[in-house]
């Protein structure tokens, strides 16, 4: 099965439940080469890919589908099982993260992404129901690797489907660590909060 049509099936479903405009048709990121120097760029930095060179950034570039969204659409839902066969390499544009189900209290305000941040790569490598709801603050444009796609890649090109992987899963442990000394930070003071009203 090609990216392409995995794509259909996810975009489709991202209208359901009151999401906000659907994801534009993606198309083959290779037909816009000011976009593909542009992720290249992007992944090429030190948080994502730094340690590859231009011709391996280029081969995973070639796997990587152009999709935009509009400004108030919902990428991803927080608890989506069905949704989750692909990551977003952002562009352009910001996105709202938020976590909706924390005991006991309020939806967090994590984070507002944007160019060069990369959104559901622990879906991708594991299919793991989607842990945050991502919203587009401003219409958003984004690279997108669906698992598909790195199933050809890994059959292609061991190697660079090798460090391509090594890389996303150290940068998911980086954000892992960060999230939970995020969340702690909030439950502290939310935790100060209730015992001074308590006074």
């Amino acid at each position: 099965m090609s990216d392409k049509k995995a794509m259909t099936p996810s975009i489709e479903r991202s209208r359901h439940a009151g999401a906000a405009a659907a994801a534009l048709r993606p198309r083959s990121l290779s037909e816009t080469p000011e976009l593909v120097e542009r992720a290249i760029e992007l992944l090429r930095t030190p948080a994502l890919l730094a340690e590859m060179d231009t011709p391996d950034l280029l081969r995973v570039a070639s796997h990587l589908r152009l999709v935009s969204f509009r400004a108030g659409s919902r990428l991803f839902e927080e608890g989506d099982s069905s949704n989750t066969s692909y990551l977003l390499l952002m562009l352009a544009g910001e996105v709202r993260v938020v976590v909706n189900h924390v005991a006991g209290g309020d939806p967090i305000d994590l984070s507002v992404l944007g160019p060069g941040n990369v959104l559901g790569e622990m879906g991708l490598l594991d299919g793991a129901p989607r842990s945050t709801t991502c919203t587009a603050i401003t219409a958003v444009q984004a690279a997108v690797l669906t698992r598909a796609a790195l199933d050809q890649l890994l059959e292609e090109n061991p190697r660079v489907a090798a460090k391509l992987m090594i890389a996303l899963a150290k940068r998911m442990a980086d954000r892992l660590r960060a999230l939970g000394e995020q969340i702690g930070i909030y439950a502290s003071i939310a935790n100060a909060a209730t015992t001074a009203q308590a006074n």
